[in-house]
């Protein structure tokens, strides 16, 4: 390339940058082409339900609502009783000796998680045997949330009728 051409060239770029420069500065800063749109503010509000409301909601869906002081005193009461019963019914060697268990089932809760916590409280001998059991009967998906109290003279059915709903 000459020399000629390379210098035209430079210059012609310092030119354009000069100009649009200039044209950059001169403006007015405030004033814009598109107007801007006010950005419309909406609020939306959402009605909390009344706690009969919700009461009544859970209720129809099948759980159980009942105050924070009534489920003490519930709890309480099944614990007495269970330690009652326990410490009447273990005497001497020749007796059986019969456990009572209050057992929690909470929501999400399976068969086999409550065949473990009645293998723990010694209700059943075997909670692999029990959650069959659930199985054969065709009710391991209908657990019933709640406090339950069972005890070992109660068969797999009474235990089973009392924990899931048919």
């Amino acid at each position: 390339m000459k020399f000629n051409v390379v210098s035209s060239f430079a210059a012609g770029i310092l030119l354009a940058t000069t100009i649009c420069g200039a044209v950059y500065f001169s403006e007015d800063p405030v004033v814009t082409k598109a107007t801007a749109k006010p950005a419309k503010i909406e609020q939306k509000t959402v009605a909390q339900p009344t706690e009969t409301e919700m009461k009544d909601k859970l209720l129809a869906a099948g759980y159980v609502v009942q105050p924070k002081a009534e489920y003490d005193k519930t709890l309480e009461a099944a614990k007495k009783a269970a330690s009652a019963s326990t410490a009447s019914t273990a005497t001497n060697g020749n007796q059986k000796i019969a456990y009572r268990s209050v057992i929690s089932v909470t929501q999400g809760m399976t068969s086999i998680d409550v065949g473990k916590m009645l293998e723990k409280a010694k209700i059943v001998p075997d909670d692999f045997k029990f959650s069959k059991d659930v199985e054969k009967k065709g009710v391991e998906k209908n657990l019933r949330p709640g406090t339950f109290v069972v005890d070992t003279e109660m068969t797999y059915d009474q235990i089973i009728a009392t924990i899931f709903k048919k």
